[in-house]
């Protein structure tokens, strides 16, 4: 069960890995390979070119008799197709078969409305192509499409399989008239419809039903008229005659069983297989299972002591199943297999109550329906329309097994521009009649089988009768295998096959030549020939001595090699420069470097070219410089730059880049508005105070500048040539004059004014003072020069006058 649930239906979601983490994996796995296919094709130690086409797609094998260098194995000859060519392999010289892939019937689909006039169901193509042979290399996928098209007007069997046990009696009243109905309905979707009929109870042994005589007559207590239990019976064979499965069905009467469980499994597999019996057509089939119960599975027959797994095999009699006693019910993995192998699909018609074990079962049933039936079945017409247009708008592809060693990837391309990968892309649904979609299947095989047989696998859609059928020849040897001369003198004195430029030695023959017998290998007197110089290393410790030849080691970098008659050479330990081996303008030969045309020097780096040294004015080096490997060196030490045309320290160089630092520095002057288009040729770097600027004394020239904009605001910045690049330093704070503080100049104005005035008044009261003293000083003085008439005045008369009062004693 666990296997045939992983083929058909151990989808990565039930396996609980997100489908991101596969396409991930998958992802990584494949870079990894392309990544190390140079190690594989030169580590796989390939004897022969057949070996050699089956280690990787990218490994190609030179058939150059004189390709080999001293020192290499036969093996070298194996390599990918681009290292082939840099060792001298010449493309005529490489055997490289390539897979190829031929479509043996290609029919279209057919384009077909529903009333265009009735064709055979083997007339009416919904998968292309059909039949196909592909080439497999190892390692190369062979892609192709496959097309499927939902035909219009495409027939339809359908046989409706019923639970006829005691508790299904309603639901038998309703089923009789089912027959025309169902006709009437299909009709709209199909004008080519047949419709059978057949019924289950149990396996008619104990503990399932009751054998006592009277209970196998009626199994049904009280007055209730029942007939026989039986396992199976095929009550009609599928016809398009309405009336007669109502006519049958209606002549059928209610059966009973002990347990709740019944023997539908039983019966579903006798559909299955029993196809002449039931009359299945190479056309859409549709089971209908309509039960109100469980079911039993493989093992529960040993409840009744049957322990013989079902065979999976026809056992109609009558139209009875016969065997029901003797073999045990089948497995949902075996159900799977029959269902899947007869393009049946599955419609469950259950009740309500064991809705959530027949979702269950759906899930591992592939291209099933689960449909609700209400409690007499009088929505059966309903369910089935329903379930059957939810099934054939989902097509699902399915493949034969596999042979060993091969893989198979899925990329579907649904409607509405929907996309898959991986197991997403084996489906897709919501598909309408008339609607056609593609899928891209990419085969590939990782290694040769065994025996090297072609092999057939077969790709159909799940519950379709029409299939892709595909032979896979695989690549197992070269074309130049077949050219190859037995027992060549070639290969001293006919030890081994002369094949593809090469001896392919016999058993116990070793060697370039087979020219060693395995016997031989450890002779001293041959290891003597493997030491240079009759020193004690034997291949100078970098190979074998194998038959009196070195064979040089292989290393973990394919691009890395030994050479030579005793090893002594290899194309790894040259002079480096900018860590590339040979500076990357040569190859390295037995550990010296052999430049490529203009470079020289012992690692190539030195570059003869002297364009590189041009200045603007076409002089080598602005003539104040020498021309030294591609690079100048200027003589003249205020000049400098790639060209010798850099002068930092020369007058005009503040002013020349003045105006480009004040709009990168500050988004001001003349080129603010193109600044970005025409300054963008130095670094710029700002800093908080012009002591944080670089100073001089640096290793190269420096150019202190002070610069002034149109605001009167001083800007100060150094200019200087760091190697190739050029940096300027500028203080990120302009250094503008104060202006005026309005509030001490009024202050003193009106400050100013007042003394001014004070001033003035103390002027003026200090003149008066004066002219006031000396006014006095003149009057004293005249006074003093004044001569007064002391006589009395007789007009004169006193103003005082006197009176004594006579009462007054003088007390």
């Amino acid at each position: 069960q666990v296997v045939l649930k992983e083929r058909h239906h151990g989808t990565m979601e039930q396996w609980n890995i997100p489908f991101c983490l596969w396409l991930n994996l998958l992802f990584s796995l494949s870079h990894t390979v392309l990544g190390v296919y140079d190690e594989f094709c030169i580590k796989a130690n390939a004897k022969s070119c057949g070996e050699c086409i089956q280690v990787g797609a990218k490994c190609g094998w030179c058939m150059d008799p004189g390709f080999l260098k001293q020192g290499e194995a036969t093996s070298t000859r194996c390599d990918e197709l681009e290292s082939l060519r840099k060792r001298g392999c010449s493309s005529t010289k490489v055997e490289n078969p390539r897979g190829s892939q031929r479509a043996l019937k290609n029919k279209a689909v057919t384009n077909r409305n529903k009333g265009e006039g009735k064709l055979r169901p083997e007339d009416i193509t919904q998968v292309q192509p059909q039949k196909l042979t592909l080439s497999l290399r190892s390692g190369e996928p062979q892609s192709f499409n496959l097309k499927f098209k939902r035909a219009e007007d495409y027939p339809i069997d359908l046989y409706y399989l019923m639970d006829l046990s005691y508790s299904m009696k309603d639901d038998l009243e309703n089923v009789k008239n089912l027959g025309t109905h169902l006709m009437l309905e299909m009709s709209k979707i199909t004008t080519d419809f047949k419709i059978g009929f057949g019924s289950f109870v149990e396996k008619t042994v104990m503990p399932y039903i009751s054998t006592t005589p009277a209970k196998l007559l009626n199994p049904c207590t009280g007055d209730q008229n029942c007939t026989s239990p039986f396992s199976y019976k095929n009550v009609l064979k599928l016809t398009s005659n309405g009336q007669e499965f109502n006519t049958l069905v209606g002549q059928q009467h209610i059966s009973g069983n002990l347990d709740s469980p019944e023997g539908g499994f039983d019966a579903i597999m006798q559909v299955a297989v029993c196809g002449e019996h039931i009359g299945w057509r190479n056309v859409t089939r549709l089971l209908v299972f309509s039960t109100d119960a469980g079911f039993h599975f493989a093992g529960d027959g040993k409840l009744g002591g049957i322990v013989l797994p079902n065979d999976g095999k026809c056992h109609l009699e009558n139209n009875m199943y016969t065997m029901s006693h003797y073999y045990d019910y089948p497995s949902i993995a075996h159900l799977v297999q029959k269902l899947s192998d007869n393009n049946i699909q599955t419609i469950f018609a259950i009740t309500e109550e064991f809705q959530p074990v027949y979702k269950e079962l759906k899930n591992l049933i592939p291209k099933s329906a689960v449909g609700i039936l209400s409690a007499n079945s009088s929505n059966v017409i309903n369910l089935i329309i329903d379930a059957y247009n939810s099934l054939s708008s989902e097509v699902i592809l399915e493949n034969s097994k596999l042979p060993e060693g091969v893989t198979i990837m899925y990329q579907s391309r649904c409607k509405n521009g929907v996309t898959g990968e991986g197991e997403m892309g084996r489906k897709c649904s919501n598909i309408s009649i008339g609607d056609e979609v593609s899928f891209t299947i990419r085969i590939t095989a990782k290694q040769c089988p065994k025996m090297g047989k072609p092999e057939t696998i077969k790709i159909k859609p799940l519950g379709f009768n029409e299939e892709v059928e595909i032979t896979l020849n695989f690549i197992c040897e070269c074309d130049c295998h077949k050219d190859g001369i037995e027992n060549s003198d070639i290969c001293h004195n006919g030890n081994g096959t002369y094949e593809c430029g090469a001896c392919r030695c016999n058993e116990g023959r070793i060697g370039r030549q087979c020219e060693c017998s395995t016997n031989e290998v450890t002779s001293e007197d041959l290891d003597k020939s493997c030491r240079k110089d009759n020193g004690t290393d034997i291949c100078s410790n970098n190979g074998d001595c194998v038959c009196g030849t070195c064979e040089c080691k292989k290393r973990e970098n394919p691009e890395e090699r030994y050479s030579g008659m005793f090893c002594e050479c290899d194309n790894f330990n040259c002079d480096r420069s900018n860590n590339k081996l040979c500076g990357g303008h040569g190859h390295c030969e037995c550990r010296v470097c052999i430049c490529d045309a203009n470079w020289t020097g012992s690692a190539c780096d030195c570059s003869l070219d002297t364009t590189t040294c041009l200045a603007s004015n076409k002089q080598i080096c602005n003539g104040r410089g020498t021309c030294e490997c591609g690079t100048c060196k200027c003589t003249d030490p205020k000049f400098q730059g790639p060209s010798c045309e850099i002068c930092p320290t020369c007058p005009g160089v503040c002013t020349e880049h003045k105006e480009c630092v004040q709009c990168r520095a500050f988004g001001t002057g003349e080129k603010k508005d193109t600044c970005e288009r025409d300054c963008s040729y130095f670094n710029l770097i700002k800093v908080k105070d012009r002591d944080k600027l670089p100073q001089p004394g640096q290793a190269f020239p420096l150019m202190h500048c002070k610069e002034r904009d149109a605001n009167d605001c001083w800007f100060y910045y150094t200019y200087a040539v760091n190697k190739t690049e050029k940096e300027v330093h500028v203080v990120e704070t302009l250094d503008c004059p104060a202006g005026p503080d309005i509030i001490p100049i009024v202050a003193g104005v009106v400050a100013g004014i007042v003394l001014i005035g004070l001033a003035l008044l103390l002027i003026w009261k200090l003149l008066m003072i004066i002219h006031d003293r000396r006014e006095f000083a003149k009057f004293e003085k005249e006074k003093m020069n004044a001569k007064w008439d002391t006589g009395e005045n007789p007009i004169y008369k006193s103003a005082v006058t006197t009176v004594v009062n006579p009462k007054y004693e003088g007390k």
